[in-house]
Formats: C-alpha cells, structure tokens, sequence
C-alpha cells in the first residue's frame, strides 16, 4: 500500500472518529510501530493532525480537501519535473485532455502564456482556474457531478461527454505502474473517465512519478501496451528503466 493511502485511511477514520490509535493503525495497515509514527509524522508536518499519547487527533480543517492536498503535496518537485518534459508533446492548436491528478495540474500551470491555440479537456476545476484568464485557449470543463475532495467533476455525464470529442493527446496520472499488472489507481470513479479518455486520445501518455513504479493499486486503469509514453522523474533506477525498456515500453525520464 502506498503511503498516500494510508494517509487518506488515516484521515478518513480521523473525519468520522476525531481521533485515531496507532496500535489499530498498526494492525489495519500491517506495518511496523515506525512506519505509523512516520505516516503521523507527515500528516502532522503538514498541518492535517495533532499527535497526542498513543494516537493522533483531527485538526480543524477542511476534511473534505484532504486527500488531494496530501497528494498535491507528495513528490512536488518530481511531479513538476514530469510536467516540463510532458510540455514537450503539446503543440499549437493541439486538443490536449488533463484528467484531474495532481501532476497533471503541474502541466496546467506550465501551460499558461506558452501557445497561442490550445484546446484543453478536463473534469478538473482546479486545471480551469488555472487557465481560465488564457484568452486565447478554447477550455472545456467536462460536466458531472462535483466531488468536493479533489475540485473535479465524475459520473456518466462526464463519460458520456467524453465521446463526443476527439482527443489528441491525454495526459493521465496514475497511482501506480506495474510490467504484470499494468497501470492502476485507488480512486474508484476516477478510473472510468481516465479509461474513457485513453479511448478517445490519438495518443496516450501515463504520468507517474518514480515512486509508483512497482505499486499495484487498488483498480487497473490500462495495460501499458495500451499507451505510448509514462513520463517519470530522473530518480527512476537504471535498473528499472531497462526492464521495462526491454518489454518495449517508452519510460521518458
């Protein structure tokens, strides 16, 4: 299990219970007494807890934007790295997809001032306040109902708008990156618009930091033949580059 989501777990039982023991997080995660005192460590760091004797306490913030700035947070510079060499498959007058993971926020960053026509689909409300103010971008806000956790849009309604596009290039960010098992995300409604966006693109482009090689996830996105390109960090080990290079899979690093 990813750190990302033990913290989600252990924010979620903070939101319902106002506090957490590390002896059931222990036997929950099945993970050592340290590896619990970190995850606590790093909530608290981050201003999402208080550690008390034997346990934590919920502080007073926003619950239902947890997760996402956990994940916003997690690996910054790295998701920014992937985000700069993605840059370069972007062109003028591209229609580019950015679901709503955290990296491909990065690229919505990088991408105000940088062309002079772009068309960008995404069910990411954070990707339009973004590019929003960019007079010369045609932005498609893909319409569904809201989830208040990450500021994105989910349900058959965005699906079925989907379809109605042809895409050039998706950018999708996934949780985890595997050769037997391909690439897989713990968000359950968040898999069918990337599955569906992966359909409608011309090409395909995984977004992954160095992290999530090795990680199977809860829910499987798509099998890595299924895509031209994972994007990843500088910190992915030769070793691990060359295994899935041999397999014939393109890992820009």
């Amino acid at each position: 299990m990813l750190a990302e989501e033990r913290y989600k777990i252990i924010l979620d039982l903070l939101e319902k219970n106002n506090s957490v023991k590390s002896s059931y997080l222990i036997e929950l995660f099945g993970v050592s007494v340290e590896t619990v005192r970190r995850d606590l460590e790093h909530l608290e760091k981050e201003g999402f807890l208080h550690r008390v004797h034997g346990g934590a306490m919920l502080d007073q913030i926003n619950p239902k934007s947890i997760d996402f700035k956990i994940r916003e947070k997690s690996h910054n510079q790295e998701k920014v790295n992937i985000a700069q060499n993605a840059m370069g498959f972007i062109s003028e007058e591209s229609v580019i997809a950015l679901d709503n993971g955290t990296t491909t926020l990065e690229i919505a960053k990088l991408l105000k001032n940088k062309y002079k026509k772009l068309t960008i689909l995404t069910n990411s409300i954070l990707v339009v306040e973004e590019l929003v103010n960019e007079p010369d971008y045609t932005i498609i806000l893909l319409g569904g109902i809201v989830n208040t956790k990450d500021k994105s849009l989910k349900g058959e309604l965005v699906e079925n708008y989907i379809n109605l596009f042809h895409i050039d290039i998706c950018f999708i960010s996934v949780s985890g990156i595997s050769l037997k098992e391909g690439a897989t995300e713990f968000e359950i409604d968040t898999i069918p618009i990337q599955k569906r966006l992966i359909e409608r693109s011309g090409k395909k482009i995984l977004l992954a930091d160095s992290s999530k090689f090795g990680v199977v996830s809860l829910l499987k996105v798509c099998d890595l033949n299924d895509v031209d390109h994972i994007i990843t960090d500088s910190n992915l080990k030769e070793a691990i580059y060359e295994r899935y290079k041999a397999k014939g899979i393109d890992v820009i690093k």
